[in-house]
């Protein structure tokens, strides 16, 4: 395991995390309004500290981007969701979320899952790219279930909304992973190899639609099902991806792959632990109304 690529990879997994808690106190200022229209984006790009997120974003992509061009997607990904532990401490600081003990323990199963993995890991194969009909069938595949979740997601309460829309973002964003390890490793072919192949194109519509769907999930207030069920949907779709698409190995012998498969449980574990996690203090206080059920 490339100590590059793990360096690169937490440093995104701290950038996003700043993207995430800045752009959610500036779509929290936001009036209660439908996220997912384009008028939404427009009101939020006169917001500073909304900005300021977008720009962690951007910074926290590009180190993700030179992660995957040394490392491999099945290495990468999970190493993404150190986005959620320091995004607590900074949800706390800057919108006044409350870490209690049901996010204390969501957050050391994943410390001891990322720990684990980072130790026995032992990725091995696989291919930059792969033939279109086998794109195609993901795409068709991450796309529609990202559909369903936020069609799903109607008339929820907050934090539920949250989770099926960060839910539905991270699917397309594990998607993207895949997408941006086949475009990065175009790179050393010149601008013609990169401009000119369909994957730099897909590769732009997928995160702009992942990119409205956060937006719309960090609307809501409820910081730690959004984050949560976005990092544990694109870590576990980009190793899917990683696996099926792209032929990589997670480990070469049985017992490695054991205990590989058991960090990655207990990762998704506490996720799942930090999603279901109440909302309290300024996060949940100006979350958008609910809608009427009337």
């Amino acid at each position: 395991m490339s100590a590059l690529s793990i360096g690169l990879a937490l440093l995104a997994g701290f950038l996003f995390a700043i993207g995430s808690v800045l752009q959610q106190r500036g779509t929290m200022e936001e009036p209660g309004a439908d996220a997912l229209r384009a008028g939404f984006i427009l009101r939020l790009l006169r917001r500073p500290i909304w900005l300021c997120g977008l720009v962690a974003d951007g910074a926290g992509y590009v180190a993700q981007a030179a992660a995957l061009g040394v490392g491999r997607l099945v290495v990468v990904q999970p190493l993404m969701v150190s986005s959620v532990i320091f995004a607590l401490p900074l949800g706390v600081w800057l919108t006044g979320q409350r870490v209690g003990r049901r996010e204390i323990f969501g957050a050391g199963a994943v410390v001891a899952g990322l720990t684990v993995f980072m130790v026995v890991s032992n990725p091995s194969g696989g291919r930059t790219d792969a033939p279109f009909s086998v794109w195609a069938v993901a795409a068709e595949a991450t796309g529609g279930c990202a559909l369903a979740l936020t069609l799903a997601a109607a008339r929820r309460r907050p934090a539920v909304r949250a989770a099926l829309i960060g839910s539905a973002a991270g699917i397309l964003f594990g998607f993207v992973a895949g997408l941006t390890k086949s475009t990065v490793d175009r790179f050393g072919d010149g601008a013609e190899a990169v401009f000119g192949d369909w994957h730099i194109y897909a590769l732009a519509a997928a995160s702009f639609a992942g990119f409205m769907l956060v937006q719309a999930s960090l609307h809501t207030g409820a910081l730690a099902p959004a984050i949560t069920t976005s990092m544990v949907l694109e870590t576990v779709v980009g190793v899917v991806v990683g696996v099926t698409v792209l032929q990589e190995n997670l480990h070469e012998s049985k017992w490695g792959l054991a205990a590989t498969a058991v960090a990655l449980t207990s990762i998704v574990v506490g996720l799942v632990a930090l999603a279901g996690a109440h909302e309290t203090g300024k996060g949940a206080a100006h979350a958008a109304p609910e809608p009427s059920k009337a």
